[in-house]
């Protein structure tokens, strides 16, 4: 169970049980938004290659962390060269996604003891012998001792078929001298290249064997390991493999795009403007007093000591304070961030050894505050992007050692998982997903977010009830029965949200017991007779629903009644009518509300109902008050601009290349001179909108190729380059897409569209009893809260 300050510590209730977990429950009809997959041309894959040693396991978990915190797509493989005798005696199997290689540290052939040489012959391996080298794209080969700052996509690098991208290694002096006139047909062609590699994996299957022998080649060669020759400060062939890779890709005629700005080592100053997206810790760095050298923890077992971490460096203000020079302040800023983010990434790895709870102190509260969080955010190389996405926190809460978890609903899973990154909200977030085994086969949107998949009860499994809304309880119910969670505090929140600002439980007073919810004024039924029949405890009813915190306790011993009440109400049907529950469509469509208010009555829990965190876009704000959370449930609009989610419920907005809303009004045309509270309403839908555009066109940049490569391809899609908008030629979808817009529309598209929206409306009466249960529910839903709460900011 959760900890609080008074709870006993115990292995299980570690640090992860002060992770703040936001459900979201993910209502998924496979019709909207899906995500996709990696596909075909653009799959990555990540691999670095260690050995068997306590030296390489720390830094396994510091670059894997990073990999995790960073959200570098695809998969990412330990490449691990171990004897036979190591691996009896290893105890790191489980620290990251391992493929295991022969050791090569002794030469086989010669006996020389060499153990960088892995690092080809792990490649040459994992690409002989590994299922994942058969279905990928692009590689990205990074050391062990790096730190990702932010995603590494090869094509937005500029990485292209025969032209890989790489880190600048000035001191590969050897590229234009006799070495590599002696180890390569093509010496114009060396490139003094390392660190972060990132090529397409044609040309990788061409070069490892090459950068294999070229190693043994160099290696082999001593007569001309002198620094003179090499670079090499101790004249020992220790670079010998980097020589191998140059001298390969210069065999196989490959031209690298090389750059100064990707990678930094820390200690180093970047260069003004640049963000460096990969540190590389190989050599030693200092801020003030305070140091550190890789070379010191060569035997050191900190992965398997319980809450032990690396010295804590500098904190960053202590930084502002030591240096007044912004450039040297940024690298100084640089290398704390290093060891603050291997140090994290322990903290992750002891919680789940089940270490015990560690002592509170002042640098733990640092790691998991809002500032950390702030400085650790992905970077990107538009820096138009914001930095601040899928991070899996599990760090003790900053003001009260109390933890949370979260969960969602639906097809906005991308915008809203977006929003929770960028609200400095703490904690994990899991999207609970409800498919069928039919939906599951044909979606596409499996890693939009975190998610745990749950069986639809759109169908009910007795009844045959077609209510998709009951999968809400259904869901967070086997949730519970089905993961281990050490959270003590659940957030709940729906799909259509977008987050502004963190919701944590200390802020507004949850307790055991005591849940907080926003109020929904137009659940009538809590006063009237619905009540009586469905509660034995009517006087503790609630109008409450939107943003849910509860404990776990509390959700433990709720979620099967809030799930049974759902039930209950929705088979009274007697009991549907307006004057009963506030329905205007009298449908049943809120049944799974009053199952939850119905439920909470029973076990009596009293909800502190808060105004100030949600706010409907189109409502007039309470003044000075800084909503949490927007709820897009309702149309809402600006001017002649306006948003309905209702209109986007068959276009496919996530899968179609930088597809997005119509753009919401410039908020600088929102004059001083109209009346306040107008005008902020105003801002806020503006600010509504270019939040769910701005998840969208993020989502686009880190899945789609780029607008000008496209223009390029020969796809059946058309591209209007004035909205940012690729279109499938299919005209029902394209106008979905464009909205209003009819400046790209013909008179032969018009008659396209009226001859296929004639084949619509017949299939559409064949199904009219079916699509008038399966559609207008949502459309009532948001139709009835206008009407009830209208003019109320608390809705």
């Amino acid at each position: 169970m959760a900890i609080s300050a008074n709870s006993p510590s115990s292995p299980a209730k570690s640090m992860e049980a002060m992770a703040m977990a936001l459900l979201f429950s993910s209502l998924v009809v496979v019709l909207a938004e899906e995500g996709e997959a990696q596909k075909a041309p653009w799959r990555i894959h990540t691999l670095f290659s260690v050995e068997c040693q306590n030296y390489f396991d720390w830094q396994t978990v510091g670059l894997v962390h990073s990999f995790k915190k960073a959200q570098q797509p695809g998969p990412i493989t330990r490449l691990l060269s171990c004897t036979e005798e190591e691996k009896r005696r290893y105890k790191g199997m489980g620290l990251a996604p391992t493929f295991e290689v022969p050791s090569m540290s002794r030469h086989p052939r010669t006996g020389d003891w060499y153990p960088a040489i892995n690092k080809p012959a792990g490649v040459v391996h994992w690409l002989k012998h590994s299922k994942d080298a058969e279905n990928v794209d692009w590689v990205v080969i990074l050391d062990a001792d790096m730190i990702i700052r932010g995603p590494i996509i090869p094509w937005e690098l500029g990485a292209e078929k025969g032209k890989p991208v790489a880190a600048f290694y000035g001191y590969l002096v050897g590229c234009d001298n006799i070495l590599a006139g002696l180890h390569t047909k093509h010496p114009e062609l060396c490139d003094k290249v390392g660190g972060l590699l990132a090529m397409h994996i044609d040309d990788l299957r061409a070069l490892a064997p090459m950068w294999l022998s070229k190693t043994e080649e160099v290696r082999e060669d001593r007569v001309h390991w002198g620094t003179n020759i090499t670079g090499d400060i101790y004249g020992q062939g220790w670079i010998s493999e980097m020589y191998g890779y140059s001298f390969g890709a210069a065999e196989v005629g490959l031209r690298h795009k090389i750059t100064n700005d990707l990678m930094i080592y820390p200690g180093y100053i970047p260069r003004p403007g640049v963000e460096p997206i990969l540190m590389h810790y190989g050599l030693p760095f200092n801020v003030g007093n305070w140091s550190f050298s890789k070379l010191e923890h060569h035997e050191d077992g900190i992965v398997y000591e319980c809450n032990r971490l690396f010295p804590e460096p500098p904190y960053p203000r202590e930084v502002v304070m030591m240096e007044a020079d912004p450039n040297t302040r940024r690298g100084l800023f640089l290398s704390i961030e290093c060891i603050n983010t291997l140090n994290e990434g322990l903290v992750l790895h002891h919680v789940s050894m089940g270490c015990p709870k560690p002592k509170w102190n002042k640098y733990l509260s640092f790691l998991k505050s809002k500032k950390f969080s702030e400085l650790t955010q992905p970077k990107y190389l538009d820096s138009h992007r914001t930095n601040g996405q899928n991070i899996e926190q599990k760090l003790e809460s900053q003001s009260s050692g109390q933890n949370i978890e979260q969960k969602l609903e639906s097809d906005e899973s991308r915008r809203l998982v977006h929003s929770f990154y960028l609200s400095g909200q703490p904690g994990n977030i899991t999207r609970l997903l409800s498919c069928t085994d039919e939906d599951l086969r044909k979606y596409k949107g499996h890693d939009l977010a975190p998610t745990h998949y749950v069986p639809s009860m759109s169908r009910h499994p007795l009844t045959g009830d077609w209510y998709p809304a009951i999968n809400k309880p259904a869901a967070v119910l086997h949730w519970l029965n089905h993961v281990d969670t050490e959270a003590e505090f659940i957030v709940i929140l729906d799909a259509d949200m977008i987050l502004r600002g963190p919701i944590t439980p200390w802020e507004y007073g949850a307790e055991r017991g005591h849940p907080v919810s926003t109020p929904y004024g137009y659940l009538i039924g809590c006063d009237n007779e619905l009540a009586k029949i469905h509660t034995r405890n009517p006087g503790a009813c609630d109008k409450v629903g939107g943003v849910i915190i509860m404990h776990i306790d509390d959700l433990r011993k709720f979620a099967l009644l809030w799930l049974h009440k759902t039930e209950e109400v929705r088979a009274d049907k007697a009991h549907y009518g307006t004057n009963y529950t506030g329905d205007i469509y009298s449908s049943g469509w809120i049944s799974e509300m009053y199952g939850y208010s119905f439920g909470a009555a029973e076990l009596n829990l009293r909800h502190v109902v808060k105004s100030d965190i949600l706010i409907y876009p189109g409502y007039i704000p309470e003044h000075g008050v800084k909503y949490r959370v927007f709820h897009y449930g309702l149309r809402f609009g600006v001017g002649n601009w306006s948003f309905d989610k209702a209109d986007w419920r068959n276009t496919d907005m996530v899968n179609t290349c930088w597809a997005k809303f119509p753009e919401p009004p410039d908020p600088s045309m929102i004059s001083d001179t109209d009346d306040e509270n107008n005008r902020q309403r105003d801002l806020l839908s503006i600010e509504c909108g270019k939040a769910l555009n701005r998840a969208l066109f993020l989502h686009h940049q880190r899945k789609c190729p780029s607008l000008d490569s496209l223009t390029k391809m020969n796809t059946p899609e058309r591209f209007h380059p004035s909205r940012k908008i690729f279109v499938p030629i299919d005209v029902s979808n394209a106008s979905s897409v464009l909205g209003s817009s009819n400046e790209h529309k013909s008179p032969r598209v018009w008659m396209i569209g009226l001859w296929a929206l004639s084949v619509l409306g017949f299939l559409a009466v064949i199904s009219m009893g079916f699509a008038r249960q399966r559609h207008e529910g949502p459309r009532m839903k948001a139709s009835r809260r206008k009407k009830f709460d209208v003019g109320s900011s608390d809705a």
